[in-house]
């Protein structure tokens, strides 16, 4: 019974930022309704149903799009629905008989999501792309370039989840709240290059303001200043430290006992080799969890740099329930939390429901 019970969302289905969004819609609450092909195109590194978590909580139906009954059963959901999205490319589903202005028509305040790399216009449009060539275009991985220049690829996290799935959902529910109140529906054209340029925001405004400069080592939140990074433990795994401010410095030199080291010049980068120095050399000497037990009930601003496999175990994410076993396997549990009307995963990716089941809860005779 989470905040989004009782909307009712078509998902067809795809992967990557879809798949994300569908997750995010059915943890909150949402009715997410995934309409899968006969026949799923591969994708070259296809997940065991099981353990492909971003399709979980979701009813399914299997529905042949090119055939004039399937496209009929699709038109009769979204006169039930508050919303549907798509990831083909443009124009995709307008040759299905599918697009905003068929499935509109039905139903008037339907909101149509449509879910693209490059979006519904401009000249890269109709191209191929995936993640990585959205990310770069965005500016992203300029921006986290190391020292030599070479850019870095962060795997999904910029693009299809952050920049595409995560503002899909944000968009998608706008316009339901909006919808709610105009009872028209509107087009919501996500892109994922869009949303990850989105996420450049601040950035921007410090490369404008002259006090963000290029390159990930080239700034004391990227890397330059010794007082944010990783440090090696004596059983190599890492910590990582971030007190920005002196009152927090002064607390991580004093646990640590380093007192060779002036605080008041914390922010001088004549003194960053040496700061560096001494975390590197007193790091060294202790293991990562020792460290933990030294310094993360204190001010310090020092977190363990765990796995995912070892999110489960942590004591504030076990107690913030942060983690969820769901059919046998522990996973991310939904966030954000809800005070009266708690989230949840209903069930995982691999559960199916008899089709007749599905279709009478949706009203469709089928």
């Amino acid at each position: 019974m989470g905040p989004l019970h009782g909307v009712k969302i078509i998902e067809m289905a795809g992967i990557g930022p879809g798949q994300f969004c569908g997750m995010l819609l059915a943890d909150l609450g949402a009715e997410v309704l995934r309409i899968e092909r006969p026949e799923p195109e591969p994708t070259g590194f296809d997940i065991p149903e099981a353990f492909n978590l971003m399709n979980r909580g979701r009813s399914r139906l299997t529905v042949d799009l090119k055939s004039e009954e399937g496209r009929e059963l699709v038109l009769e959901l979204c006169a039930r629905a508050d919303a549907l999205f798509e990831g083909f490319r443009p124009g995709v589903m307008e040759r299905l008989g599918l697009g905003p202005g068929d499935c509109m028509a039905r139903n008037p305040a339907l909101v149509y999501g449509r879910m693209t790399g490059w979006g519904q216009n401009g000249p890269l449009a109709p191209r191929a792309g995936h993640d990585a060539n959205y990310v770069a275009l965005s500016g992203f991985m300029s921006l986290l370039a190391g020292a030599n220049g070479e850019p870095l690829y962060p795997p999904l996290l910029a693009g299809d989840l952050a920049g595409g799935g995560a503002y899909l959902a944000i968009g998608l529910l706008a316009a339901v709240l909006e919808a709610s109140r105009s009872g028209v529906g509107q087009v919501v054209d996500a892109a994922i290059v869009d949303g990850a340029v989105s996420l450049l925001t601040p950035f921007i405004g410090m490369m404008a303001a002259g006090i963000w400069q290029p390159g990930r080592e080239s700034n004391v939140l990227g890397g330059a200043a010794p007082f944010v990074g990783a440090y090696r433990t004596a059983d190599d795994r890492y910590v990582f430290v971030s007190p920005l401010e002196q009152k927090f410095f002064i607390i991580l030199l004093d646990r640590m006992g380093i007192d060779d080291i002036d605080p008041a010049r914390q922010y001088d980068p004549a003194c960053w080799p040496r700061i560096r120095e001494r975390l590197t050399e007193a790091f060294a000497q202790r293991t990562r969890d020792e460290w933990v037990a030294l310094l993360e009930g204190e001010d310090a601003c020092c977190s363990p740099v765990l796995s995912p496999a070892e999110l489960a175990s942590h004591p504030h994410l076990r107690q913030r329930s942060a983690m969820v076993e769901v059919d046998g396997l522990e996973q991310p549990a939904p966030a954000p939390k809800f005070s009266r009307t708690p989230a949840e995963v209903r069930h995982g990716p691999a559960h199916r429901e008899p089709r007749e089941d599905v279709l009478e809860r949706w009203g469709v005779v089928g």
